[in-house]
């Protein structure tokens, strides 16, 4: 029976359709601006934007202050003279204003040649008696822009005096300005990171036990040897920018992948969530510009120049580059860093991971209920 108004109940559809659309999962009314404010952006949100900013800005400062300015800085240069003239050029050269070059004496223009391929030194000055023009000796597939400054050195320091340049070892023509090497650490050392951070997003930053943490480990690995391979792929035998050293940097490649997957799987293991901001700090903000590939290590400033070394992406340049162009001299330091990225990061990673075990009391082998 009816009072006027249309308040029948409606009649049933079909079986198992509702009689109005059921909201999609998370969809809800408002509850006024303030409060959503509350609810969108948590406390915890917050920090994790402030440290967004900090990230951001930190990146700005790295790369404007390695690369706003380069400056010659000590670079190594081998001096051949006349014995009477030697002594003088050398102290000559090493007293220019700014201190550009750090000069030294060589025997011969042969010593001269071997200390430039073997790099121990830059470049080599090689004087003429009389009015034949002065040789620099360079090699530039150990980058270009170094060359560049050296030429600019000269042009200032010896007056009247001609420098004709003589390059013993340009880069591949298709490495165009030496920056291949750069680019293949680069992309490995990115896929390092970001895989140990894919991890962390799927299963928890922090895994469950030791057993877990070394299979995340043992996926790294193998994540690291494909794309190894692919890097090698990809400058060899495709764009053949860095020709006729396949097998090399395949494991140049992987070493230094897994040396920053498992670097970054350490600091989550250490500081959860945090140690992907930590990751990107060290091998993006720090890494990339002081790596030594877009300016050699003697024009930056001299925080970029003394930390690069110390880090997988200058190492890994060095590798790179050291045995593409120059039988793979100079290069054991590089192989110290890189591995003792990699290893640290293995070490560091079980060790936390143990003592987290300890800590909340479960024992090796028992059961633990957190995420992967």
């Amino acid at each position: 029976m009816s009072d006027g108004n249309d308040r029948s109940t409606p009649e049933p559809g079909p079986p198992g359709e509702s009689a109005e659309p059921s909201p999609p999962a998370g969809l809800r009314p408002s509850k006024g601006f303030r409060q959503e404010v509350k609810d969108a952006v948590s406390p915890r949100a917050a920090v994790m934007l402030l440290g967004v900013l900090i990230l951001e800005l930190a990146f700005v400062v790295s790369y404007i202050g390695a690369f706003h300015s380069p400056k010659p800085s000590h670079i190594p240069l081998a001096v051949v003279a006349p014995a009477p003239a030697q002594a003088a050029l050398v102290g000559r050269l090493n007293a220019l204003p700014g201190r550009p070059l750090s000069a030294r004496p060589a025997r011969s223009p042969a010593q001269a040649r071997a200390m430039v391929l073997d790099r121990r030194v830059d470049a080599a000055l090689v004087v003429t008696p009389g009015a034949a023009p002065d040789r620099l000796v360079v090699a530039s597939a150990g980058g270009p822009s170094g060359v560049q400054a050296l030429q600019l050195v000269f042009e200032k320091a010896e007056g009247p005096r001609s420098v004709m340049l003589t390059d013993l070892r340009p880069p591949h023509s298709a490495d165009g300005r030496g920056l291949s090497s750069f680019y293949l650490v680069l992309g490995v050392i990115i896929g390092g990171y970001l895989a140990s951070a894919a991890l962390s997003a799927s299963f928890g930053a922090r895994p469950a036990n030791p057993h877990r943490t070394v299979i995340r480990l043992a996926a790294l690995a193998g994540l690291a040897v494909v794309s190894g391979l692919g890097g090698a792929i990809i400058v060899d035998l495709v764009f053949d920018a860095l020709p006729g050293h396949f097998a090399t940097l395949w494991w140049i490649a992987v070493l230094t992948s897994f040396a920053a997957a498992a670097a970054g799987m350490a600091f989550q293991v250490l500081l959860g969530s945090a140690g992907i901001a930590l990751s990107v700090l060290i091998f993006v903000i720090l890494g990339n510009p002081s790596a030594g590939g877009v300016y050699p290590a003697a024009l930056l400033p001299p925080f970029w120049r003394d930390i690069g070394p110390a880090l997988p992406n200058g190492a890994g340049v060095t590798l790179v580059r050291n045995y593409v162009y120059f039988g793979g001299h100079h290069t054991s330091t590089a192989w110290w860093v890189v591995s003792a990225w990699a290893a640290g990061g293995v070490l560091v990673s079980c060790v936390a991971s143990l003592r987290r075990q300890v800590k909340y009391g479960l024992l090796p082998g028992g059961r633990n209920a957190g995420p992967a």
